[in-house]
C-alpha cells in the first residue's frame, strides 16, 4: 500500500527522466532554470519527486530539451521509439495533477507527426509558453467533442466539434474549456522539424 508521502511510480519515472535529460546535456539545475524560466527550487523538487509537475510546468521544462511534452512523457514511460503500431493499451497516458487534464499519446513514439488525444475537464485552463512550441514544425488542433477556447498570443479562437485550427508562429498559448459541465476532447497533431 502506498502512503500519501510516497511518490507514485509514474511520478518517480518522470522525475528520473527530467534529471536524465538535464544531466545528458551537462546542465546544472541553475542552467535548466535559466533556459526554462522555472525556479531552481521547483526543478529540484520535481527531480526528487517531491512535487507533481503540471502540464504547464512540463511544457516549460520540455522546450529547452527540444522535446514535446508527449515525447518527454513517452521517454519517462520508457516506451521504445520506432514501432509502426502502438495498441491502445500501450499508449502512454498522463494526467495533469493541477487541472485533471488527461493526455494520451496516440501515435507510436518518435512518429512525425505526433498525434495526441487530450480530454480537458470542465472549466480547466492549461497555459503553455511560446518556448514550448519553438522547436516544432507546426501544430493543428482538431476538436472532437465539447467546446475549446484556444488563446494564441493576442488572438483567441473558439472551436466547435469538427473544427481544426493550424497554429501560427510560436506564441504564449492557453487551452481553455469554457463549459462548466462538459469536458472537451481534442486531438493535437504536432510536426517536428
Amino acid at each position: 500500500m502506498q502512503d500519501d508521502l510516497t511518490p507514485d511510480p509514474a511520478s518517480q519515472r518522470l522525475a528520473a527522466r527530467l534529471r536524465a535529460e538535464r544531466e545528458a546535456r551537462g546542465w546544472s539545475i541553475a542552467e535548466l532554470a535559466e533556459r526554462s524560466g522555472v525556479s531552481r527550487a521547483m526543478i529540484s523538487k520535481v527531480e526528487r519527486a517531491e512535487a507533481s509537475p503540471t502540464a504547464a510546468l512540463l511544457g516549460r521544462l520540455s522546450g529547452p530539451f527540444g522535446l514535446t511534452l508527449s515525447a518527454l512523457l513517452a521517454r519517462a514511460e520508457a516506451v521504445a521509439p520506432g514501432g509502426v503500431v502502438v495498441r491502445q493499451a500501450g499508449q502512454a497516458t498522463w494526467r495533469d495533477p493541477g487541472t485533471g487534464y488527461l493526455r494520451r499519446l496516440l501515435s507510436p513514439p518518435g512518429a512525425n507527426p505526433e498525434l495526441v488525444r487530450v480530454e480537458l475537464p470542465p472549466g480547466a485552463v492549461v497555459p503553455y509558453p511560446a518556448e514550448s512550441y519553438a522547436l516544432l514544425g507546426g501544430q493543428c488542433i482538431w476538436l472532437l467533442e465539447g467546446e475549446l477556447l484556444f488563446h494564441e498570443g493576442p488572438r483567441s479562437h473558439r472551436l466547435a466539434p469538427g473544427d481544426c485550427l493550424a497554429l501560427g508562429p510560436p506564441a504564449d498559448c492557453r487551452y481553455e474549456n469554457p463549459s462548466a459541465t462538459q469536458p472537451c476532447l481534442y486531438v493535437v497533431a504536432v510536426a517536428r522539424r
